[in-house]
């Protein structure tokens, strides 16, 4: 029997966790949802993802709410996916930041990628009805980009290709704070169906050059120690790392498409199918492994069509 596409029998509702991380630095986390972080400057809030809707924004934003009267001036696309993104409306924001690169995947794939993105995880996109049409920046930065919040110090550093093209951090030098977005994960399976596998490992060399002690991935708790950090950083390493291995190993062998996402499945369930999403992701991750093992550099735009196509030929 073919399992459920995707994530659309995960019904369950997750416990959101608001957590102070330092002086102005907050995760919202919900175990395994996508995070959004909350920067706290002296006169201005910087959110950093946005959650998928405006109605599921408004948590968030009661959350801020708790903590600070301060408006909300600034939103920072860590990367664009519509899980991430499409909340933005809500905060009302002065500006909407994101590095070229992850202006240009609008352009190319926004609109595929709102439908794609909503078919596969319905929870996700409660009030869908409230998004008003696709996220766009009004700044964007080709590599780097320094925000001053009065004293507090916000670098934005398009930090190499990994998860997107166009990937992100935010980076608070003088707490060692940062804002992972998907690069990093705890706990959960990293999506590699718009990555660049042969890249991704490095960027998180570049990520741990850095130093952080305390960090909050895309997906997953809060990370406030060196050595969780670390775990993190390492254990997405693996994740990738190893899925690849297989993929590129089956593709030697020249196997069908749908005997290497078994084979690598089996290879990957012990230390990892615990992680969250891990049956939504696999499919999702071979097949863009495949992709790339043969020569395509750029991923392939995922439609709700395609998406449904490929789930169908790997999971009967």
């Amino acid at each position: 029997m073919t399992k459920k596409f995707a994530s659309q029998g995960d019904l369950e509702e997750k416990k959101v966790t608001f957590q102070k991380l330092g002086d102005g630095a907050y995760a919202y986390t919900a175990e395994g949802d996508p995070n959004t972080g909350i920067i706290i400057g002296d006169e201005s809030v910087m959110v950093v993802d946005t959650q998928a809707t405006p109605v599921m924004a408004e948590d968030v934003i009661r959350r801020i709410r708790e903590v600070t009267d301060k408006p909300i001036k600034y939103v920072v696309l860590s990367h664009y996916h519509a899980v991430r993104v499409l909340g933005a409306s809500a905060y009302g924001a002065q500006e909407i930041i994101c590095s070229d690169a992850t202006r240009a995947l609008i352009v190319e794939r926004g609109a595929q990628d709102y439908a794609s993105e909503a078919g596969r995880f319905p929870r996700l996109f409660q009030g869908i009805e409230s998004i008003p049409g696709l996220t766009w920046p009004t700044l964007t930065f080709p590599h780097h980009m320094t925000v001053w919040m009065g004293d507090m110090e916000v670098h934005l550093i398009q930090i190499g290709r990994g998860h997107t093209k166009g990937d992100t951090i935010a980076w608070l030098p003088k707490q060692k704070i940062m804002f992972s977005g998907d690069l990093v994960e705890y706990g959960a399976t990293p999506y590699t169906g718009d990555a660049y596998l042969t890249d991704w490992p490095g960027t998180l060399d570049k990520v741990r050059a850095l130093k952080p002690e305390v960090l909050v991935p895309g997906r997953g708790d809060a990370l406030t120690t060196p050595e969780t950090v670390e775990k993190a950083i390492q254990g997405t390493q693996d994740f990738l790392t190893q899925m690849f291995d297989s993929v590129k190993q089956g593709a030697a062998q020249k196997k069908p498409l749908n005997d290497i996402y078994k084979d690598t499945y089996a290879r990957l369930q012990p230390g990892f199918g615990d992680w969250v999403i891990f049956d939504h992701c696999l499919p999702f991750d071979v097949a863009r492994a495949y992709d790339e093992a043969g020569g395509v550099t750029d991923p392939k735009i995922w439609t709700a069509e395609r998406d449904t196509e490929m789930w169908k030929s790997l999971e009967n």
